[in-house]
């Protein structure tokens, strides 16, 4: 039995909205044919955004967007994407499948994509092949409104008044493929490279530095020490890998040993933030700076037949609890993580969307993530309790059975709940505590008949929600049973 107490007069922080931010890099078909398909195509779409990946991207509330990456940001040319798109440069995609770039999608398309879907937008600038001097006439380009170069050729391209821009990194990834710097050095650039990103009339940037790989926890230590003053925000970089970086495992064909490996391999999140956590502390002890966990997700192997270098892989309900995973550990530490962006959007990695030509279907991870975006800027709720072990014979190690996090928001409580355990269902108590008055009380369940479930093409509502009818509050007590590799959320709102 998991007993679990829920403290609704106990917050221990805002979990930012922004912890549930997305990530689209010209990789594979996310971008070209995901999101965008040109205004001749056949496919409806809004200014050569097509309408149904739309539509799905609105309905999740997705508060923030990075763009133009991950690996091809640090060798992106932001003046080869404006102008007339039939004159635009083409570009070979080193890093992704070695196919023609054709620019079509570039600065202004990416802010119309961010209008059209509510989401704020976030620019990855060029540190490893760009030059000062590049990064802060972009910066110019979309952020001031009064006569430049800059703004005036900004106008020439059809857009008079200047975007808000938030969001601003410098650079991605420059421990490896933006680069193979030393902290010290990237450290040195980043004070350069950040000095000359303008803070342009009320446009007010907030720069984030590219920190660490997984659990170089120096790499953090350095850019702190050097650069703090500096920054906003610091990334993280860290992907759930069952296997290893030659033979990653299938994305649909795995046993319990995989699902329990990828699990543990998820949750080691929540020590990657704590030791960071801790390094920053030392020099920034109020917490000002976020880390910033934009890229994380689930890396297998690609499906079989597609190019290597598009990283497409399936998704199942493995997904849905490593996603569930880990928005429970971001919030938990609300207080230092201010964002984190899904790898990736559409197509690519653990993508919310899939598609194949005008076909479109909702993956169970972009269930998940409509289920949790009600705790978007919703104050964390104290939870404490019991909750089971998960132990496989063979692995090291356990995972606790089931996972409990909770907001309040509006006088209205969402709990969130998941089961790891992949045949065994398992019965919750839990007692709300610090409330007054009866609630009424809704829920939505994910899950599946086995845990290689999927949707595809020809079956997309394999995985969907639905209804959760089997909790009742009674003076202030929950009674669930959540079903073997399940996802729950209920809903407890004040009645009148």
């Amino acid at each position: 039995m998991v007993k679990a107490v829920v403290h609704a007069d106990w917050t221990v922080g805002t979990i930012n909205r922004n912890i549930y931010g997305h990530f689209a890099e010209h990789l594979g078909r996310c971008i070209y044919e995901g999101l965008w398909v040109g205004e001749d195509s056949d496919i409806p779409n809004s200014d050569g955004l097509r309408n149904d990946v739309l539509e799905a991207l609105r309905n999740l509330s997705i508060p923030v967007l990075r763009w133009p990456g991950g690996c091809f940001a640090d060798e992106y040319h932001w003046k080869d994407g404006i102008g007339p798109r039939e004159t635009r440069k083409r570009m070979v995609n080193t890093h992704w499948g070695g196919v023609v770039e054709n620019n079509h999608f570039g600065t202004h398309e990416f802010f119309r994509l961010c209008e059209l879907i509510g989401a704020e937008p976030y620019i990855c600038g060029n540190v490893g092949s760009g030059t000062v001097q590049e990064m802060s006439e972009w910066v110019e380009y979309m952020t001031f409104e009064g006569d430049s170069p800059m703004a005036n050729l900004r106008r020439a391209n059809g857009r008079e008044k200047p975007w808000k821009l938030k969001y601003f990194g410098v650079g991605n990834e420059n421990w490896g493929c933006g680069g193979n710097m030393l902290p010290e050095f990237y450290a040195d650039l980043y004070n350069q490279f950040q000095t000359y990103a303008r803070n342009y009339g009320e446009n007010r940037l907030y720069k984030i530095a590219g920190g660490a790989n997984t659990d170089d926890y120096r790499w953090t230590d350095v850019l702190m020490n050097k650069s703090e003053r500096h920054m906003h925000g610091l990334s993280l970089h860290y992907y759930t890998v069952p296997g290893t970086w030659q033979d990653k495992g299938s994305a649909t064909e795995f046993g319990e040993r995989d699902w329990f490996v990828t699990l543990r391999k998820a949750s080691h999140m929540d020590e990657l933030l704590t030791r960071h956590s801790t390094v920053m502390d030392r020099y920034d002890p109020s917490k000002r700076v976020g880390i910033i966990v934009d890229e994380w997700g689930t890396w297998f192997n690609v499906e079989p037949g597609t190019n290597p270098g598009f990283l497409y892989q399936q998704n199942t309900m493995r997904d849905a609890l490593v996603a569930a995973v880990h928005l429970h550990i971001f919030h938990k530490h609300c207080e230092r993580v201010q964002m984190a962006n899904l790898a990736q959007m559409v197509n690519v990695l653990q993508a919310v969307v899939l598609t194949e030509g005008a076909q479109m279907l909702l993956t169970p991870t972009y269930h998940v993530m409509e289920m949790y975006k009600a705790h978007q800027d919703a104050e964390a709720l104290a939870v404490h309790g019991e909750f089971g072990q998960y132990v496989i014979e063979g692995e090291s190690g356990s995972l606790a059975q089931v996972g409990v996090t909770a907001s309040k928001k509006d006088g209205i409580v969402h709990v969130s709940l998941y089961n790891l355990h992949p045949t065994e269902g398992a019965d919750v108590d839990l007692e709300l505590r610090g409330t007054e008055g009866a609630y009424a009380c809704s829920g939505k369940l994910l899950s599946a008949g086995a845990i290689h479930a999927h949707n595809t093409f020809e079956q997309p509502d394999t995985v969907a929600p639905q209804p959760y009818n089997d909790a009742a509050l009674q003076n202030g007590k929950l009674k669930l049973n959540l079903p073997a590799a399940s996802v729950v959320v209920i809903r407890l709102e004040p009645k009148a």
